[in-house]
Formats: structure tokens, sequence, C-alpha cells
């Protein structure tokens, strides 16, 4: 496959330059094609360019318009999935994990948390994919980095925590449960605020 990378918002080298202008309902369509396609439960591997097409009602030449190779589409569907970073409001450390651990997690979700559990395996194979996977999960680590220093700087939170493990003790149990409802008998309901007192149980200043 082609080496490709990609920003926070999921594009790279693999996206075409633009040339004439294009249609963005044409993107919308081909990219919520690819998600359809892997919420269906179809591994990234089994997906076409022509069953891409065929989904979003477009031709090849669309697609290939815009997209190197299948790789470079599957990026950018990545990418969308993720969306756009939430902005924490900054006035309580609790408040903004919470929204953080939640953002995200609805009804929508579901299908791109299928997506995400048939891309998985892709990921794993593919050295590109896996790091392109790493960036545009990055900014939304960072934002919990952010977070819990503030914490920190403020006395919230205690100085000897360990900023890295605690933004992984957030994010794989969320990981965990939106892609593989890993363990069922934790309710979907409440589940960012009891994971989130959960964590500050260790890592809070008021021991």
């Amino acid at each position: 496959m082609t080496t490709v990378s990609a920003d926070s918002t999921g594009t790279g080298p693999g996206r075409k330059a633009p040339g004439r202008p294009r249609d963005a309902r044409a993107d919308d369509a081909i990219l919520e094609a690819v998600i359809a396609l892997l919420g269906s439960g179809q591994s990234a591997d089994s997906i076409s360019i022509e069953s891409v097409a065929a989904r979003a009602g477009v031709g090849k030449a669309t697609i290939y318009r815009r997209w190197s190779n299948k790789e470079a589409l599957l990026v950018d569907a990545a990418g969308r999935m993720k969306g756009p970073l939430p902005v924490p409001a900054g006035e309580s450390v609790r408040d903004d994990l919470v929204m953080l651990v939640s953002y995200g997690r609805s009804k929508r979700s579901e299908t791109y948390s299928r997506a995400s559990a048939c891309l998985m395996p892709e990921m794993v194979k593919n050295t590109h994919l896996h790091a392109v996977f790493q960036r545009i999960q990055e900014p939304r680590r960072n934002l919990i980095r952010e977070v819990l220093r503030r914490g920190i700087g403020t006395g919230e939170l205690r100085a000897d925590i360990d900023v890295e493990l605690t933004v992984l003790l957030l994010t794989a149990p969320t990981l965990a449960q939106n892609l593989l409802s890993y363990n069922p008998a934790v309710p979907f309901e409440g589940f960012p605020e009891k994971l989130v007192d959960a964590v500050l149980r260790g890592a809070s200043a008021a021991q």
C-alpha cells in the first residue's frame, strides 16, 4: 500500500490537491459510504472502490479524482468519524474530563464505533494506517493532558500524578466500551462520570 499520513482532520498527501471546484456533497457521500460499509461489518480489506462508488451513488472516477487510493480514503473516513476537537470550558477539571470522555457518545456514534472496530484489524496490520491513527488521536489525548496539567497547577490534582498513565486510564476503557462493549455489566448511561470519578479518586489532591 502507498504510504500516507494525516493531520488531525484525517487529511493527508493521499488526498488529491484541489483543481476545479468540487461538489462537497460528493465528498460527504463518499466518506459516509465508507463509514456505512464498515459499520455494516465489512472489513477494510473487503471494501472496494467499486462498492464505495455504488453506495455513494457516484462513479469510480469521482472517487479517484479526490483520493489516490483506498488507503487514503480510509484515512479520511477515520478522521471524519473523530470529528472536530471539543473545547473544554476550563472551569472544572472533573467537568472537562467528563465532557472529553462523553464526546461522541451518541446514537450516531454507534455506527462510527462499529466502523472503527472494523478498521482496527487493518490498523494492526498496516503500520502506515496505525501511524495515521496515532496522529488523529494525539490532539485528543493532548486535550486531556492540558486539563490534567491545569488541575495540577490549580491544586485540584496531586502534583505527583503520572499524566500519561492517567490519560491512558481515561481513554483505554472508553475505547474498549465504545468499540467492543468490553464489559456489558457496565451501563452505557453514566459511564463517563463514573470513569472520571474513579480516576480522580486516586488523582485528586483532596485525599
